[in-house]
């Protein structure tokens, strides 16, 4: 008897066509380049992927519901700047808000958070009740963040971070437990030349951060009633309408969650870099998108997977490490990325129409 699900060699190169290339790339650097592989490298990828992988899970909730946020990169520079104002040293001289009380940075992340909630609120009610097209309502909202950004910063650059934002990024758990160890010793454990220690120091608390959210948004897509809605309405809007699901709610949760997630994001891209601009964070939204669909997030809606979506992020990361280690142009980078962006979407399309 014929297997039904035999194996298709065409179609798997044809659905992994990009993962296979950038594999295949990395074992080319690997051979080429000095110190590919190396605990600084591992580390720093883990830490760019960080941010990038909690933007790309809101990005993915809205294109499971056939919709998009090109308004993503822009609010998350609208958060880093707002976690710049908030979190500025007393003393810094060029203070945005001199009379600003000292703000723990976890109180100012969670302003941030709320902050950007509005934002979302807004794209969704736009899509859902006015039905202007996703596209159409998030690049205007991309627009209107941007406009925003610039007027309350004064298009200046911002820095000055307080040591206990900045730490947020850089610190590991090594570090956190040699400064737990300082609570209850005469002095603070040295783990440095340990195995513990060695082994502590490969995770930043940016990754705990994205642990985090990856487990929430997990929860929430495969355990939840939210999540059964979602990709009910990604599948079939109007039979899910019919079904009784609320549509218009739905979809404003997932942009108020989106935005909320580049609220968080932001306030780790501002610690990360020490500093904020009206530039932080361009074109965040075309990676975040191009991540999703390499993990299998349809642009064309009702499929995707929060694992999915950590494959697709490591995948671009690991491009672009490729790129630098064999010393090519950066603009080539740029080059690579859009081509990546265009054949992804491509093939997802492709996979689309194969099915119908």
């Amino acid at each position: 008897m014929e297997r039904i699900n035999s194996f298709n060699p065409k179609k798997f190169v044809s659905d992994y066509a990009i993962i296979l290339l950038v594999l295949l790339l990395a074992v080319f650097t690997f051979f080429n380049s000095e110190n590919f592989v190396s605990q600084s490298n591992f580390k720093n990828l883990i830490i760019n992927m960080a941010p990038r992988f909690i933007i790309a899970c809101g990005v993915s909730g809205c294109l499971i519901t056939k919709g998009t946020d090109l308004s993503a990169g822009r609010q998350v520079g609208l958060a880093a700047c707002v976690s710049a104002m908030l979190l500025q040293q007393m003393d810094y001289a060029a203070k945005m808000f001199p009379d600003l009380p000292d703000i723990p940075w976890f109180v100012a992340m969670l302003i941030v958070m709320a902050v950007m909630s509005v934002f979302g609120a807004v794209n969704g009610a736009v899509i859902a009740y006015l039905k202007v097209p996703p596209f159409i309502a998030t690049l205007g909202m991309q627009l209107v963040v941007y406009g925003i950004c610039s007027i309350s910063t004064g298009n200046q650059p911002m820095g000055g971070y307080k040591k206990s934002y900045l730490k947020v990024a850089s610190g590991t758990l090594k570090t956190g437990a040699e400064d737990v160890s300082g609570l209850f010793l005469e002095e603070k454990a040295n783990l440095s030349d340990t195995p513990v220690g060695f082994v502590l120091d490969f995770v930043p608390y940016l990754a705990i951060f994205a642990v985090i959210v990856g487990l929430f948004i997990w929860f929430l897509y495969n355990k939840t009633r939210h999540g059964k809605y979602m990709y009910a309405i990604g599948g079939n809007e109007s039979a899910a309408q019919v079904a009784g699901v609320n549509v218009s709610a739905t979809i404003i949760r997932i942009y108020v969650l989106a935005s909320v997630l580049y609220g968080l994001a932001g306030f780790l891209v501002g610690a990360k870099a020490g500093g904020a601009s009206t530039a932080t964070a361009y074109g965040y939204e075309l990676e975040a998108i191009a991540a999703c669909t390499i993990g299998g997030v349809s642009a064309n809606g009702g499929v995707g997977k929060v694992s999915g979506v950590l494959v697709g992020v490591l995948v671009f990361e690991i491009l672009k490490i490729c790129l630098q280690f064999l010393r090519l142009d950066p603009a080539y980078t740029f080059v690579a990325q859009g081509l990546v962006i265009i054949v992804a979407v491509a093939l997802d399309l492709r996979k689309y129409l194969a099915k119908k």
